[in-house]
């Protein structure tokens, strides 16, 4: 069983180098070519737009903010091309200073692309030499309608054209995270997910916590999901497979459905006062769900707190009549995350 002193080694993991603890709410910049899809990816993400309804959005000239109300409440801002970002003129600490941590290079695959990464260039190479803080990510995206063999080897080609020049400027110690995406499918979620943990300083503690529940639990995967915007915030370091967390995903989708069928109040209600949060928090929901046709699969969720669920693909050896087994190690991780985030 997970050992109740486990709370200390949290405490010591989430303290590691390389996770700067930032004041305020993590913010992260989406810039690129015009039309490359950055406001569909921000709708889709933080507005919780459907995909079909980004088709037809009007350009944007400048610069737009939105906001995420979950358990972690994040920012996020458009830059579109028109704006003079590298120029000396320009306010560059009101946008890169503060809480920005990371800046999302948006490149459309569908389209001629080396006049973005010719951009790219020049904004990496400014972020790298005035910014060294900030996680500099590529999203080549709309990957979605093309073969597998194209979007492979357009990918590979963006990847090792951008690694080049970057090398050729200098800066080919500096880490650039490359990332398929498309909002017609999970794929931009799980590439938010990648981004946002680079943001987190309890991640490495986090991903302590699920590694120990899986060894234990003999669980196959465990993902900690912010339940309001699909983004899972931790998982364990196993693996991951596409269809698994693809599943763990759509559950997620079911659970926001039926706790709105059943009163679930949403972000824009968070503020309520502290006995009707008392009050709501005190039952968590609980769920078992058979994954496969054999029966020896299935999804466990469990409500960490009203916006936190932990969702578990449960395998052989760990089967559902060793509930009060399961229960009582997931109670521990909760009790954990409830000390690590001051819940």
């Amino acid at each position: 069983m997970m050992e109740s002193n486990q709370s200390h080694a949290t405490q010591n993991a989430s303290t590691r180098p390389g996770h700067a603890r930032r004041k305020g709410n993590p913010k992260v910049l989406f810039m690129g070519m015009r039309r490359s899809g950055k406001s569909s990816i921000q709708k889709v993400l933080f507005e919780k737009f459907s995909p079909a309804e980004t088709l037809y959005l009007d350009p944007t000239n400048k610069i737009e903010p939105a906001t995420m109300s979950s358990f972690m409440n994040f920012e996020s801002s458009e830059i579109p091309p028109n704006i003079p970002y590298l120029s000396p003129d320009f306010d560059r600490e009101a946008l890169f200073g503060g809480t920005t941590g990371s800046i999302i290079w948006v490149l459309d695959m569908q389209d001629e692309y080396f006049q973005s990464i010719d951009a790219l260039i020049k904004t990496a190479s400014f972020i790298m030499d005035n910014y060294p803080r900030l996680n500099f990510e590529v999203f080549v995206h709309k990957t979605d309608g093309l073969s597998e063999e194209y979007k492979y080897d357009t990918f590979r080609d963006v990847r090792q054209r951008v690694q080049d020049e970057l090398s050729d400027a200098g800066y080919g110690d500096r880490s650039v995270a490359f990332y398929r995406t498309s909002i017609f499918d999970h794929s931009v979620y799980e590439a938010m997910s990648k981004v946002v943990q680079k943001l987190l300083p309890q991640l490495p503690a986090m991903e302590a916590l699920l590694n120990k529940l899986c060894s234990t639990c003999r669980t196959q995967k465990a993902y900690l999901f912010d339940t309001v915007s699909k983004i899972y915030l931790a998982t364990d370091t196993s693996p991951t497979f596409l269809k698994d967390y693809e599943v763990c995903s759509d559950y997620v989708d079911v659970i926001v459905d039926i706790k709105q069928i059943y009163g679930w109040h949403g972000p824009e209600n968070k503020n309520h006062s502290s006995e009707a949060s008392s009050s709501s928090s005190a039952v968590v929901g609980e769920s078992l769900i058979t994954y496969d046709k054999s029966g020896n699969t299935y999804i466990y969720a469990r409500e960490i707190n009203e916006y936190l669920s932990l969702i578990c693909v449960m395998g052989q050896g760990s089967t559902a009549d060793k509930r009060v087994l399961i229960d009582y190690n997931v109670s521990i991780l909760n009790d954990a995350l409830q000390q690590m985030f001051a819940l």
